[in-house]
């Protein structure tokens, strides 16, 4: 799937492949063609990716391609067990948690999983948790706590499933319970957004001593298409609202709402996942070796301290 920023670049690339089926060792002048426009191709990506608009890099966070939680478990995990059911309701298979294997070290990762096709959607919701998975989540973090584990969680949700039968069953409290809770584990958490980070649905499970966004993603209270709806009764100005929103990691770093951005390869995660994969694991192992040095009274009041500053003015 192409996306229309990466059309100019697609063109160069049929070119070069011309090209290179056409030259041969011994044509010096073809070759030096071909490495001049294999330059121009890395240099205008470098020009393209550099530059995205808001919304440019909320279509590549949903990019068909792109890599979702249980890739990155996989990826970065040699022993992953997944736990299922809150204990209440169902299993809620837009979230997903499990034990997993880092390099050694057991972690507590969870996170919600999107699907790939038509029937994988219909089961995973489209990535939207109803109030069972939260639950779900919850119940992981506090087995996580028991065991002393760090947790880790990968937030990539367009929302917290807005279905009647979710708030008969109480979204808002479980989300509301998540953030209670979640201020006070006693173990490290890292937060990671790996795709779309909206509304509720990506706070749910987004409150850690670390929140990193990968450098494509977005985070925001309303996604930009819902935000034109409200504000002009319209789709169609979902660009200037995802300008307006301040919603991507470079916005939301510079004011100081996420601890850092983790870069992706040139053309984004689904360009190389093995590599996105490695980049993940690295930095997790890195952030939780840091915060391992600090004592959990000492985590628990640096994360509340943290998010409470969020939003202050001071006159």
């Amino acid at each position: 799937m192409l996306l229309d920023f990466e059309k100019p670049i697609a063109a160069l690339e049929a070119k070069l492949g011309d090209m290179q089926s056409l030259a041969s060792d011994s044509d010096k002048e073809v070759q030096a063609a071909v490495k001049a426009l294999e330059k121009k191709i890395i240099d205008l990506k470098k020009e393209t990716f550099e530059n995205l608009t808001g919304w440019q890099r909320v279509q590549l966070s949903r990019h068909p391609d792109r890599p979702y939680t249980l890739d990155y478990i996989y990826e970065i995990t040699s022993d992953f067990i997944e736990i299922h059911g809150d204990r209440t309701v169902a299993d809620d298979k837009a979230m997903v948690g499990g034990f997993g294997t880092i390099e050694g070290q057991a972690f507590m990762l969870i996170g919600q999983q999107k699907g790939r096709n038509t029937k994988q959607r219909q089961l995973r919701n489209f990535g939207m948790a109803n109030p069972e998975g939260y639950r779900k989540a919850l119940r992981l973090m506090k087995m996580a706590e028991k065991f002393n584990k760090p947790i880790v969680t990968f937030i990539d949700t367009p929302g917290a499933f807005p279905g009647l039968e979710a708030e008969e069953r109480g979204q808002g409290e479980a989300i509301a319970r998540n953030l209670k809770e979640m201020f006070g584990l006693k173990v490290p958490v890292i937060c990671i957004v790996i795709g779309e980070g909206a509304s509720g649905g990506a706070l749910g499970i987004g409150i850690g001593d670390r929140v990193l966004m990968l450098e494509n993603s977005w985070y925001s209270v309303i996604s930009p298409e819902n935000c034109s709806t409200i504000l002009w009764r319209s789709w169609d100005y979902k660009e200037q609202a995802a300008e307006l929103l301040k919603l991507t990691a470079k916005d939301m770093s510079t004011l100081k709402l996420v601890d850092g951005i983790i870069r992706e390869p040139l053309g984004g995660a689904h360009t190389d996942v093995k590599w996105m994969a490695d980049e993940v694991k690295r930095v997790i192992l890195e952030t939780t070796a840091e915060l391992q040095k600090i004592s959990p009274e000492a985590r628990v009041e640096q994360r509340i301290d943290k998010f409470c500053s969020m939003g202050v003015v001071r006159e």
